[in-house]
């Protein structure tokens, strides 16, 4: 048994890089589809409570403190709610946000050209990570509200944390891709 288990765990280590890709692809599947949803009203609107009390990217909407009356069912569409994210700037930091998820993903899978840029992407990843992430901190709504039921608060993740907390996996997704980008990236200069 223990011979065959030894075989099995050799075979299995001969696909390590084929598993960084995998975990590499992976991640910019994520990236890029995320990011070309941005595109659309209902993810710009879904985002708003994280961005407007985040104190690294509050400053990019006309009117953090005025978005809990805007918040919409996915899908919903009230045009009073659109004009006050017009207004908002909440679809065009949106859009931008999409555009950077979007070469963030494909910079990770520009590693086969170069690994630099799979360092670039990954660093970058790594970065969106923690700021998704400190959301946990700074959006109240990542957190079962006290609405009459014995279980809010820390720790009881609601829809919206249960989504950002997933962030950890990306962060150490893009861990593994900038060691594997930063080993080949030495292995050429040799």
């Amino acid at each position: 048994m223990a011979k065959l288990l030894a075989s099995f765990s050799r075979k299995i280590l001969s696909l390590e890089n084929v598993g960084i890709r995998l975990l590499r692809i992976a991640i910019a599947v994520v990236l890029i589809w995320i990011g070309g949803l941005k595109f659309f009203d209902y993810e710009a609107e879904g985002i708003v409570p994280f961005v407007a009390n985040s104190p690294f990217m509050s400053f990019f909407y006309a009117h953090p403190d005025d978005y809990k009356g805007r918040i919409l069912k996915e899908g919903e569409v009230e045009k009073a709610n659109h004009a006050w994210h017009v207004s908002n700037h909440t679809y065009i930091f949106s859009h931008g946000l999409g555009v950077l998820l979007i070469v963030m993903g494909m910079a990770l899978l520009l590693n086969v050209v170069n690994p630099l840029f799979g360092m670039a992407g990954a660093v970058s990843v790594l970065i969106m990570s923690v700021i998704t992430l400190s959301f946990l901190i700074t959006t109240p709504e990542t957190w079962v509200q006290p609405l009459g039921g014995p279980d809010y608060s820390i720790p009881f993740l609601s829809g919206r944390g249960r989504l950002v907390v997933k962030d950890i996996i990306m962060m150490a997704g893009a861990f593994v891709a900038l060691v594997n980008s930063s080993k080949q990236y030495l292995q050429q200069k040799q």
